[in-house]
């Protein structure tokens, strides 16, 4: 396996660096298109809509369309955004595992423990199991801030990358609502056949029945001779952090617990109350993150506020899209 990311775990003042990994994949057989006279490889061109002609990626920016203007981005104005640049899978709060809603659940990860940090690692992994508590992070991947769940399979730590509460839609539909009746025989019914059907679940007792009959139909042609040169039909053209310093463990620990003590208290005594808990959070990560300097650079200034060029202009008849 190959890392796709480096970077560090952090709370309070732990910092566990490690390293992400893909954990799943697709079994599905990847097929192209092809023209059924010859079997020549289909191809698609990025044309542009104007003046017809073939666009190459270097001349492409992205838009907006909002149905009746266009607003185009050029990727200088993206660079300009305030996008977090770290490689830090921050923790914001530990909640009890039943509380992550399976729907919100998106990619998977494996996050494998630096060399520096295998005792961290273990350290977070057992005290995450041990509390049946899954960790609530953020981070940013691929240029995109992301939500994550943090939590423990089979002595691995796991990164779940989460949807955002506004992008998981509300069931607006009918039949939900609708007022059933239902008799007692027929609940009893259902249960029996519930029952009947249950048992422990095995994930290797299931098979992608289309994807294995399709694979033994390619097999099947190649063996007898129903196939072309793929280098002479679809060509050859195929697609093909430093760690973070480790505070010594205990010392990391115990700073973090007094800090948090510390905020607790603040926070019951001063006026912020439960509105402003993430913005004492911020506050008491941004203390504890400046008194570990030495091996830092100088926190930098918030950028000026830059006017975006964007450029509006009405939309054409055929509708560019972004």
């Amino acid at each position: 396996m190959r890392a796709i990311w480096k970077g560090s775990i952090t709370f309070g003042l732990v910092n566990v660096p490690i390293s992400v990994f893909s954990a799943t994949e697709s079994h599905d057989l990847r097929l192209h298109q092809v023209h059924d006279a010859d079997g020549g490889r289909i191809r698609y061109q990025r044309r542009c809509e104007i003046c017809g002609e073939p666009v190459e990626w270097d001349h492409i920016d992205k838009a907006f369309d909002d149905g009746d203007r266009t607003v185009v981005i050029t990727d200088d104005e993206l660079s300009e955004l305030p996008t977090e640049k770290s490689r830090e899978i921050e923790i914001l709060q530990f909640v009890p595992s039943d509380q992550v809603d399976p729907i919100m659940m998106a990619k998977t990860y494996y996050l494998a423990p630096a060399s520096t940090s295998a005792k961290s690692y273990a350290l977070l992994r057992r005290t995450l199991e041990e509390t049946d508590r899954t960790a609530i992070v953020s981070f940013t991947l691929r240029q995109r801030t992301q939500l994550g769940a943090l939590r423990v399979r089979e002595d691995v730590m796991l990164l779940q990358t989460l949807l955002w509460d506004d992008e998981v839609r509300e069931p607006d539909f009918a039949g939900v609502d609708k007022d059933v009746r239902i008799s007692a025989k027929e609940l009893e019914m259902s249960q029996a056949l519930v029952e009947n059907f249950s048992g422990d679940f095995d994930p290797s007792e299931y098979t992608d029945e289309y994807q294995a009959q399709l694979r033994t139909l390619v097999e099947a042609k190649l063996e007898q001779g129903d196939a072309v040169d793929t280098e002479e039909t679809f060509g050859t053209d195929r697609e093909e952090g430093e760690e973070a310093e480790v505070l010594d463990l205990m010392e990391a620990l115990r700073r973090s617990v007094s800090a948090a003590k510390e905020k607790k208290s603040g926070s019951a005594s001063g006026s912020g109350g439960s509105g402003s808990r993430s913005g004492s959070k911020a506050s008491s990560s941004s203390t504890a993150k400046k008194s570990t300097s030495s091996s830092k650079e100088e926190e930098k200034k918030p950028a000026a506020k830059k006017k975006t060029a964007a450029t509006t202009r009405k939309k054409t008849a055929s509708k560019k899209t972004a």
